[in-house]
């Protein structure tokens, strides 16, 4: 009999991290999550069964190492501990501070994550997925919220990275871009469930990058945009 398939999520006290957690418990993976936030973590151990809590910043290279190194492997890999900016007009006006705390967790929760997981991947040889959180935001681009839309664009950048140096390998690379989601950040938007199972359903398939229909448009037009050299201009759903 074979052993249940392990996954790991950061950011898994609310949101996508904790929709992700509870779909993967319901298909009997050996999971282990992750947040900075202990008191709410401690529900998702009370919640589920059979998971390994553990909290921890994943901006802290060791906090990522630590887990690789005590834990293992994994069949699937959920890098989607996020935050918003508390600065939310243009990038300028965003502190020093800001910026080391926005990308430390968007950007280098992400890079520490691959960084420590990774190599005990792909010395293990079988097939294994990665699941990167960015957004609609790094995808397209607004006016306004601080260092979040800089993080997120980065994110995207590791994630596609991560995908070419990884094609030719045992482990494929899924990143998630939605638009507004029900979290902890905002309480307007998509139900986390829903990009959740979208997220498990772009790992089985291997498709690299989940966004909104209603605004694969906006995105196409962004790049035509940049290619044409003309000015930027505000992104629009099409329905």
């Amino acid at each position: 009999m074979s052993a249940s398939p392990s996954a790991l999520v950061t950011g898994a006290a609310s949101g996508i991290g904790f929709a992700l957690s509870r779909l993967l418990a319901e298909r009997g993976y050996r999971l282990r999550v992750v947040d900075i936030d202990a008191d709410a973590l401690a529900i998702v151990g009370t919640t589920l069964e059979e998971v390994d809590v553990t909290a921890g910043d994943v901006a802290d290279p060791e906090t990522m190492q630590e887990l690789a190194d005590t834990g293992g492997a994994v069949d699937l890999l959920c890098l989607n501990a996020g935050v918003l900016s508390t600065s939310t007009g243009f990038a300028w006006e965003a502190s020093p501070a800001e910026w080391e705390r926005v990308l430390g967790v968007n950007l280098l929760g992400v890079v520490n994550g691959l960084r420590s997981f990774v190599p005990l991947m792909l010395d293990r040889g079988t097939p294994s997925q990665i699941v990167i959180t960015a957004s609609l935001a790094g995808a397209a681009t607004w006016p306004g919220g601080g260092p979040y839309a800089a993080s997120k664009h980065a994110v995207l950048a590791v994630a596609e990275q991560a995908a070419l140096e990884l094609s030719e390998t045992n482990i494929s690379v899924t990143v998630l871009c939605p638009a507004l989601v029900r979290t902890g950040m905002s309480d307007q938007g998509e139900d986390p469930d829903v990009i959740a199972a979208q997220a498990l359903e772009a790992v089985e398939a291997k498709r690299f990058a989940v966004l909104p229909k209603e605004w694969t448009a906006a995105v196409e037009e962004r790049a035509a945009m940049l290619v044409s050299g003309h000015s930027p201009k505000l992104p629009r759903p099409h329905y």
